[in-house]
Parts: C-alpha cells; structure tokens; sequence
C-alpha cells in the first residue's frame, strides 16, 4: 500500500516502489496487471496509469496493446571516463544509432555565468536533443566565442558531429578536458524533450575543454536521462608509502 501519512503524490510512491523492482530484477519480462496493482496499493485506475506512464517515459517500460507492460530490455549508453569522446563516437561504439535535432543555433548573452567563462558578453550556443535508436537521452548545450560559433554554424549541425568539424574542418585540437558531473532537477523545456516528468532529476554534465595553450574552445553542459546512460571509469589503487 501507498504511505498515506507520506506528502508525496501517490502515484509518484508507487513509480518509485515498481522502478526499484524493476531494477532489483524483481520482474523477469512484465510488470503485474492494472487491476493486480490497483489492489497491491490500493489505489484507482487513474493512479496506477500515471506511475506506469512515468515509467514508460523514462523508458524502463514499453507498453504492447493487448498484451501488457512489459520491460524495457534497453541497454543504457555506457561513457568511459578515460577519455574524451562526442555522444555520437560513445554511442556507435555501443552498436547503437546516434541522432539529433537542432534546438538552437544563435548567438546568445544568457545565462550570464557563462559570459565569466567564455570572457565574452555574448556567445554563440548550439543546443542539441541527442538520441540513441531514436530515445530521447540528453540535451547537449555547447557555447563557443561567436566567432567560432558562426564557423560552426556553416555546417550541417542536425547530422554533423561537433567535434569532428572542430578537428578535421577547421583544424583546431581539442587537448584537455575537465568535467563535472551532478544531480539536478530537470527543467521544463529539457523535461518535454526528454519524455520526463517535470518534477523528476537528472545527471548534468558541466564540460571546459582547452587547446594546447590552455586557451578555452568549449564550454559544455548536458542534461542526460539517468535510466539511458552510465558513467564509468577504471582506476588502480596506488598504496601510500610511509
């Protein structure tokens, strides 16, 4: 049953509680029905739709008609953190097909923090939803100086991969990057594109990446969908010496 005494929308407990099965491995191809889960909670149809939609959108299950819920058998876009990779290189090495739709492509003085990172009181910004086998995964902001931009912006940035115009056409190396990655709340626009509800979290990349003079190229964020994409790294313990 759903936790009355809890402020949480109850169709948002019993999303939670059936994603943690999921993931638990508690389901091996589908979930119970709607009338198993309206009398497991307690709860109207009504509800029971809203929390399995969400986990439709998030795209931990899919839905065939007449037949059930079932899950999603999606593997989750894996980045290595090793190295420096565009989304398009990190998702054909998965086997799968990278996309995206140009949301933005103009110069640009919000937000301002990023005018103290540039050093520029307007920037050029490339906004991107990216795609892996057609599934919203991130969207991808890159801000640049506005010349820059305006030579990227010369090129076919719907089917182009960004990084490699900056390498191959326009002959510019990309040597060091600093990352960071977080938690955040999706925003409203990111939500809609991404097929999220709005009140849900999201992993946020904030990227700089430098030539060899250690002068800025990029700056980067990327709001990514957490349940398509994973983050991994290989390290060595190095034993402290006394």
């Amino acid at each position: 049953m759903v936790d009355t005494n809890n402020p949480v929308p109850f169709h948002y407990q019993i999303k939670e509680t059936l994603k943690k099965e999921i993931l638990d491995g508690q389901y091996q191809e589908k979930i119970p029905s709607e009338r198993a889960l309206m009398d497991r909670f307690s709860v109207s149809r009504t509800t029971v739709r809203e929390a399995v939609n969400h986990l439709v959108h998030e795209g931990i299950l899919h839905k065939i008609h007449g037949k059930g819920t079932f899950i999603a058998r999606r593997r989750p876009v894996q980045d290595w953190l090793n190295s420096l990779h565009s989304f398009t290189e990190t998702v054909r090495n998965m086997g799968m097909k990278p996309g995206s739709r140009l949301l933005t492509n103009k110069i640009v003085s919000e937000p301002e923090y990023v005018s103290e990172i540039i050093h520029e009181e307007q920037f050029y910004l490339i906004e991107r939803l990216r795609t892996a086998d057609s599934i919203p995964i991130a969207i991808e902001r890159h801000y640049y100086s506005c010349d820059l931009g305006k030579q990227l912006s010369q090129f076919n940035l719907q089917t182009s991969t960004i990084y490699d115009l900056i390498e191959h056409e326009l002959g510019i190396d990309m040597v060091e990057a600093e990352q960071l990655i977080t938690c955040k709340p999706v925003p409203r626009d990111d939500a809609k594109n991404l097929e999220v509800p709005i009140d849900s979290n999201a992993l946020y990349v904030e990227r700089t990446i430098t030539d060899h003079h250690g002068k800025m190229i990029e700056y980067y964020t990327s709001t990514i969908k957490p349940e398509m994409y994973v983050f991994r790294i290989k390290t060595k313990r190095h034993k402290a010496r006394f």
